[in-house]
């Protein structure tokens, strides 16, 4: 029952961080990476504040008591923003969230197969590294392609 809602919702979620990646990028053309970083950050900050003020039930836990290491993955949404603002008006959103998906896959994995972060131990097998070899062969195709592209508006 669970995996019928999850899956689902992961493909949601990286749907909408494509579009968001796109819309992104052409504001941060032309107002400036950082402003728009910032526009999201604000915007996203804002509404999580309701959604925790309304919907967060209680937790034994606070953000003050839990180990500080926890809290940096606040700035890893920073250091993503600016990276996928700066490239995609550079590579195309295609080329910036594969390469965007393969740092996440290979660094996933890693997490795993070492039990980094806490988390449980699951072991890098043959298939997961089939999955590596995979994403990488997109990433080369779609840089292929948006090479090729270049080529040709060059030479028109």
């Amino acid at each position: 029952m669970m995996l019928t809602l999850v899956f689902p919702l992961l493909l949601l979620g990286g749907a909408v961080l494509a579009a968001q990646s796109s819309v992104n990028g052409r504001l941060g053309a032309k107002v400036g990476v950082l402003a728009s970083a910032w526009l999201t950050f604000v915007i996203g900050a804002v509404v999580t504040f309701l959604l925790v003020f309304f919907f967060e039930p209680a937790h034994s836990a606070t953000l003050f008591s839990v180990p500080k290491w926890q809290l940096t993955g606040a700035l890893f949404g920073v250091v993503y923003m600016l990276a996928i603002v700066f490239a995609v008006p550079r590579v195309g959103t295609a080329a910036a969230t594969v390469a965007v998906i393969s740092g996440q896959l290979i660094m996933s994995l890693l997490v795993d197969h070492f039990g980094w972060l806490d988390n449980d131990r699951l072991p890098l097998d043959p298939s997961r590294l089939a999955a590596i070899v995979l994403l990488a062969g997109a990433l080369f195709l779609i840089y292929l392609s948006n090479a090729q592209r270049e080529r040709q508006t060059a030479s028109a």
